[in-house]
């Protein structure tokens, strides 16, 4: 097994992070006294069972939601003493984040999907379609700036879906059961595309995924269980 990267050189680090939803005799512990730790540039996958609290780890990692108890470290940041609007800024201008439902806009052209993030940030107009646009190259799809989510495969919808994730250059990219709606050549070419971005664009990847298929792409797989991580280790049989 390898060995976790220490304080002095982790990205992320949590240390006895719980998370409990309700309270009296409906309270669940969802995250049961987590530590972990990830260095910048890492590709992990998170993997476990259903409810076995990779996913309300996944949204801890992406200030999604709250730790009951625990400190989580990101850059240096005690992020669990942020407010909303701290969380929001950190979200905002460190992350990026992948949906299994593409969550794109419907009426709206690819260009214009990818530019939101850049829109939020108050990015000149000029600039943000040049952005949008290379974004699109470089996930492969220069030719489609102008077509709706409908005039495009389910494929196509999650490269503009990364496209508009990475166009921010985040530290960090969050990728929540990006696959789960894709046949398995267009897995395979959205896994060969996130490999592709941490290992050429430098980008902390944490990816959730229940296939064991999917999980072979990461460098390190961690497996949640009964809100604990069962086990930690190096993944060998990396995919190029």
């Amino acid at each position: 097994m390898s060995q976790p990267p220490t304080s002095a050189d982790a990205l992320i680090e949590l240390k006895g992070i719980t998370k409990t939803y309700g309270k009296g005799d409906a309270a669940f512990l969802a995250l049961r006294g987590v530590d972990l730790s990830i260095r910048r540039g890492e590709f992990v996958a998170i993997m476990g069972p259903s409810g076995s609290g990779k996913s309300t780890l996944m949204n801890l990692l992406g200030c999604l939601d709250q730790p009951t108890s625990g400190h989580y470290g990101y850059e240096g940041i005690a992020v669990e003493s942020l407010d909303a609007d701290q969380r929001s800024l950190l979200r905002r201008h460190a992350f990026g984040f992948i949906f299994q439902g593409f969550n794109l806009l419907a009426r709206t052209s690819a260009l214009e999907n990818v530019e939101l993030p850049l829109i939020y940030r108050g990015v000149p107009q000029r600039e943000r379609h040049a952005l949008a646009a290379g974004a699109l190259a470089a996930v492969g799809l220069p030719n489609k700036l102008r077509n709706t989510p409908a005039e495009l495969s389910g494929g196509q919808q999650q490269r503009v879906a990364i496209a508009r994730a990475i166009v921010t250059s985040p530290v960090t990219l969050f990728a929540d059961e990006p696959t789960g709606n894709l046949d398995t050549r267009t897995t395979a070419e959205i896994m060969e595309l996130l490999t592709r971005l941490n290992k050429e664009n430098g980008i902390t990847i944490l990816l959730v995924t229940h296939e064991d298929e999917v999980a072979e792409y990461a460098g390190r797989v961690v497996v949640v269980k009964d809100g604990l991580i069962e086990t930690d280790r190096e993944n060998h049989k990396t995919r190029p």
